[in-house]
């Protein structure tokens, strides 16, 4: 194997940046505690005041008479029922099946885009067509369920408000449940809807709601869920409590608006420096385009625009990281 020529060592860099990020994914796997701590916590919560045995028992009739949809591409996709968990957030008739078959299609066509329309080889149209089928349809469904919690957040302390109105006209919680589902729009009224037919399938109040939360994964719902619990076993003015709430609630949204604000200026910067690569690219493609050709018509060039491309995706999502966080 001749280790000067240049097509080796490009392939050689292009694997050594898919192992970087396979092991930068690995590691924030690894350091990212935070969410498993609170998901112990929540799990000892839930076995204190969500009736987790009753719970158990009920799954398992379940389990008798439903059977769960699988297929052979369980054994080739990752983590299948975290995939269909996500589906599920989304409210939307997106199947595991429906996905999948979006994903192959997606990047059959980046494949045929980019060896037919834009002439590239086929090692840098195959790495585009994989790219593009493994972003496209992650990110669509990233942007559907922030969309739906985004509005679900937004509505919920109006939902909290329409339920201590309820219990001061002499409502049970559960009646004023379901006058959310009623009154609401989309998508807390969709939640509340199957939160109030749970129960009247014969689920508790704490299974149903517990159910919901672990739907959504959403922290102000989980306050809502655990004050419920925590008063039904100790009691107490649920009136009070849930006035409380909504006005921490609403709280944390302002704080949320205000972090956004102080940290603008930092992603026009962001926004501006990582543009610049792109504007010298096509500004020197203006200039002298024979100069800049070769890195459009070389597959070698190609591969190093990806690599490029690859590399810049990388900081952009450690810098989303830095300035996203939860309140």
């Amino acid at each position: 194997m001749d280790l000067t020529n240049p097509t080796i060592v490009i392939a050689g860099i292009f694997i050594l940046v898919l192992v970087v990020i396979g092991a930068l994914a690995a590691s924030m796997g690894l350091l990212g505690n935070n969410k498993k701590v609170i998901d112990k916590k929540l799990d000892k919560i839930i076995a204190r005041h969500g009736s987790g045995k009753n719970l158990a028992n009920e799954q398992a009739k379940k389990a008798l008479f439903v059977k769960r949809e699988t297929s052979l591409l369980d054994r080739f996709i990752p983590k299948p029922d975290e995939l269909r968990i996500r589906l599920d957030k989304t409210g939307m008739d997106i199947t595991f099946k429906k996905y999948i078959l979006t994903t192959l299609v997606t990047a059959g066509i980046f494949v045929f885009i980019m060896k037919i329309f834009v002439g590239l080889s086929m090692m840098p149209a195959a790495m585009v067509g994989t790219f593009a089928g493994l972003f496209i349809p992650h990110a669509y469904v990233n942007a559907v369920i922030n969309r739906r919690l985004k509005n679900f957040t937004k509505q919920f302390p109006e939902a909290i408000d329409l339920i201590v109105r309820g219990l001061r006209a002499g409502l049970p919680i559960t009646e004023s449940i379901y006058a959310v589902s009623r009154e609401m729009q989309a998508p807390i009224s969709t939640e509340f809807g199957k939160i109030t037919d749970e129960i009247k399938l014969g689920k508790t109040m704490d299974e149903a709601l517990w159910a919901t939360a672990k739907r959504l994964d959403t922290p102000d719902f989980k306050f809502f869920v655990i004050s419920l619990s925590v008063q039904q076993e100790t009691g107490g003015n649920l009136t009070e409590t849930l006035i409380n709430l909504s006005e921490i609630l609403r709280g944390r949204t302002r704080l949320k608006l205000k972090i956004k604000a102080m940290i603008s200026e930092g992603k026009a910067s962001a926004y501006i420096i990582g543009s610049l690569p792109f504007l010298m690219c096509g500004l020197l493609s203006v200039m002298n385009y024979e100069y800049m050709s070769v890195m459009f018509t070389d597959p070698r060039g190609q591969i190093g625009l990806i690599g490029a491309a690859i590399w810049m995706g990388i900081g952009v999502f450690i810098l989303s990281k830095m300035i996203n966080f939860e309140v």
